[in-house]
């Protein structure tokens, strides 16, 4: 572990994938990297490097992709609301970690996030920010950070719209980071193909 953050990592893989795999028939987060890694055990790791403990969301029937972030190091959390989107799946996590003082939320498609990345997000929010949200060129990416004082309105979250309501509505720490990974999401094949080492 590179910095033993304070926080709570959620790590979100209740999806669906449907463009990575149209007819459904393979999970885009057991899609292998290029050194034979499952994309969902890269993200969880890289999270799992700062934060002591990572819940990862997902839905029910989703037993391969469970041993795997199990494997990982991640505590499994199976979403019965999943199917309404990121924002429930987002508060199932939050609401599987009542002891966490600050979460830190990542998605288990994005495994080239850098740790340093991890690591800022970390010591931002244990240094008493609010909300922290990384940006690559202007744009908002992956991991984000929140403190206890939102912890009921993530708990109210729902559908698919995730936590943008509280950026809009609260004073966000913004992170400009020369880091690609926090937008390089795997949505189809070709993503994946794209991604560096």
């Amino acid at each position: 572990m590179t910095y033993a953050s304070l926080a709570t990592g959620i790590l979100l893989a209740a999806g669906y994938g449907s463009r990575f795999d149209p007819d459904g028939l393979h999970n885009k987060l057991l899609a292998l990297l290029p050194d034979g890694t499952p994309v969902a055990h890269e993200a969880a790791h890289r999270l799992l490097r700062v934060v002591p403990r990572v819940l990862a969301v997902v839905r029910p029937g989703s037993d391969p992709l469970a041993r795997v972030l199990n494997d990982a190091g991640c505590d499994v959390v199976f979403s019965t609301d999943a199917q309404r989107g990121m924002g429930a799946s987002l508060a199932a996590g939050v609401a599987a970690s009542d002891d966490a003082e600050s979460w830190i939320v990542a998605l288990a498609d994005m495994p080239r996030i850098a740790i340093a990345t991890v690591e800022t997000v970390a010591r931002t929010l244990d240094g008493g920010a609010s909300i922290v949200a990384p940006y690559y060129r202007g744009q908002r990416g992956h991991p984000v950070g929140f403190g206890l004082a939102h912890r009921d309105a993530l708990l109210a979250l729902d559908g698919d719209t995730g936590a943008r309501t509280l950026f809009a509505l609260h004073t966000v720490t913004r992170l400009d980071i020369d880091d690609p990974g926090i937008l390089a999401d795997v949505d189809t094949p070709d993503d994946l193909h794209k991604l560096q080492p």
